[in-house]
């Protein structure tokens, strides 16, 4: 039993980086159904869910991953994204009300795990970002990036400049970026330094950054994306935006940090930009054979 459990779990895991929302979420269920107890199904399950945006759905299954899997930083990490997903949409107060959730959430999954980047990640943003009402501040972003930087270099430096940023300290954040990427030359942190020129519109320096990114992204991860991203936002390079879009779905190491059904959606859209209605309805498509709810596939198709 134990062993069919490990291979449907492994099975399910697949099916969610690459990206087959529906067939991860029936088996994440089946496994849930069959052992009430098995916390990674319901994570599983939220990660799905949050990947296809349905917040409620993972708010659900993350809740009881935190209640089965009480000391694990992941699946707090996750129900704080979650969360957040939801507080985007909401109205102010109760916006308000998750915003409070979220940051305890976050704050839990650092308890948890010092070390764990993403959460790091995750709580020094919602600091940087929120009011001091519900418990944001620029020292705390910074008290949190200190006290990782020993353990955790990359995130605690993006952490470090993103606050001094936020301060309008712009030359100490431009460092603070570089020694990110220096940390270990990932592409993720060429990405944030290219993002910052972005905002301070240096074009030109962050076109050149992203291309570093690329440059060492051999495992064409889900960095990729968020290059694409950004070349976009910034009408710069449209045909290297969409080869990475392309080596990503085609060849690169997928996961849900950018989620196939989402990235197909983006490839359509820049297709029909440029008047191609036949290659836009192709990809939209191709996201709802992978995920039959996932709305922002199904809205792109009825305004093609």
């Amino acid at each position: 039993m134990a062993d069919r459990s490990a291979t449907e779990r492994a099975a399910a895991e697949r099916a969610l980086m690459q990206g087959q929302i529906d067939e991860a979420v029936a088996r994440a269920q089946r496994l849930a159904a069959a052992d009430p107890k098995d916390g990674q199904a319901y994570l599983l399950l939220c990660r799905s869910f949050y990947a296809e945006a349905h917040a409620e759905e993972a708010i659900d299954a993350c809740t009881k991953a935190t209640q089965v899997l009480p000391h694990s930083s992941e699946a707090q990490d996750w129900l704080g994204r979650s969360l957040g997903m939801k507080a985007e949409r909401a109205g102010p107060i109760a916006g308000l009300s998750l915003a409070l959730k979220v940051r305890a959430a976050f704050e839990t999954a650092v308890a948890l795990d010092p070390e764990n980047g993403d959460a790091i990640n995750d709580l020094g943003e919602f600091y940087i970002a929120a009011p001091m009402i519900i418990g944001g501040g620029l020292d705390k972003s910074a008290a949190l990036a200190n006290q990782a930087l020993a353990q955790r270099p990359q995130p605690a430096h993006r952490i470090l400049a993103m606050t001094a940023e936020k301060r309008k300290d712009y030359d100490t954040a431009e460092r603070e970026f570089r020694a990110a990427v220096a940390v270990a030359n990932r592409a993720d942190a060429w990405n944030d330094l290219g993002a910052f020129y972005r905002r301070r519109g240096e074009y030109d320096k962050a076109v050149e950054a992203l291309k570093q990114g690329l440059a060492v992204n051999r495992a064409k991860d889900a960095s990729l994306v968020d290059t694409a991203s950004l070349l976009d936002r910034m009408h710069r390079e449209p045909e290297l935006t969409q080869k990475a879009l392309r080596d990503y779905l085609e060849r690169g190491i997928k996961s849900d940090d950018a989620p196939a059904i989402k990235v197909h959606v983006m490839l359509g859209k820049l297709l029909e930009s440029e008047g191609n209605k036949a290659g836009a309805k192709i990809e939209f498509e191709t996201a709802l054979q992978m995920a039959a709810g996932y709305a922002p596939a199904k809205q792109a198709l009825q305004q093609l």
